[in-house]
């Protein structure tokens, strides 16, 4: 069933039915191993006052078996496009600022340029950052969704390059070519007809526009676990409770993950469910940087 068609635009704050019956949330990494660290969160409409519910959490390497990047990617490529009714928030950059890609650059530009890179993800990033030097006088530029949510990196930090990466090459790219996919705020016409929406996630940000702590949740693997971190992850589910219902074995799932990337494919889905009640798409549509260079959904 297609969603339906964009309505005149609305106040912030706004409270809509969503017109989906999932919303998923991918904590994407572009490691050689992605599949271990990235998680995805299936969240389902509840009724009263808390609008969602935590119905699965799973690593991407649980989901299908392996851990390598490229089978990992694939199935999760295949998951969006087998979906229906469905909003997908994806943790990675989709777009990048144009005056990297020249005059008249947009996001077609952009997805080229990125799929056509053959110097891997970190000459990626050198390359782009020469180019900001070289066009701005600074090594990064952030794009204005960047700025506007206080994102923590720019779209080719080395900490997200990989993610940038392969993320559009594998994942991205691909879907902006399904007829039945929309991905914004790049396809906002593709909308009438489309079976799945997908956006671009920062938890970073949905962790600061819902007030919660922004840092100190996660850990580095292989270390043994710090109990104040962990309670930073519990502190974050406490305050997310009047968005999300989640049981005690998703719970403890959340808490025992030291890394954090089952907790922000939460946030992820969380976010995205927030931004498309609240956002007047009318507005993003008609922006004149969004469409070029993307924009977050948190």
């Amino acid at each position: 069933m297609p969603l339906p068609a964009e309505r005149p635009s609305r106040p912030a704050g706004a409270r809509l039915r969503l017109p989906f019956a999932r919303v998923y949330g991918v904590d994407f990494s572009g490691a050689r191993l992605a599949g271990r660290n990235t998680w995805v969160a299936v969240l389902e409409p509840l009724a009263g006052d808390v609008p969602l519910r935590l119905a699965r959490l799973a690593s991407l390497e649980a989901l299908c078996g392996s851990a390598e990047r490229g089978p990992a990617l694939r199935h999760l490529l295949g998951m969006v496009l087998r979906s229906r009714r469905a909003l997908w928030a994806l943790d990675l950059p989709f777009g990048l600022p144009p005056e990297l890609l020249g005059p008249g650059a947009g996001w077609a530009q952009a997805l080229e340029f990125i799929a056509g890179w053959e110097g891997g993800a970190e000459g990626l990033g050198r390359e782009l950052c020469r180019r900001s030097l070289e066009r701005v006088g600074r090594m990064h530029l952030r794009r204005r969704t960047d700025q506007e949510e206080q994102a923590p990196f720019d779209p080719y930090h080395y900490r997200v390059v990989h993610q940038l990466f392969h993320g559009v090459r594998e994942v991205v790219l691909p879907l902006s070519l399904h007829r039945t996919t929309a991905v914004l705020p790049f396809q906002h016409a593709k909308l009438a007809g489309a079976h799945r929406v997908v956006v671009e996630a920062c938890p970073a940000s949905t962790l600061r526009r819902l007030g919660l702590p922004r840092q100190g949740y996660k850990q580095t693997a292989g270390r043994e676990e710090d109990p104040a971190r962990r309670a930073v992850r519990g502190e974050i589910l406490e305050g997310l409770a009047p968005h999300v219902s989640v049981g005690e074995r998703h719970r403890r799932k959340l808490l025992d993950n030291r890394g954090g990337d089952a907790l922000d494919a939460l946030l992820a889905a969380v976010g995205a469910a927030r931004a498309w009640r609240e956002t007047d798409r009318r507005a993003v549509a008609e922006h004149p940087r969004y469409a070029l260079e993307g924009r977050l959904y948190v």
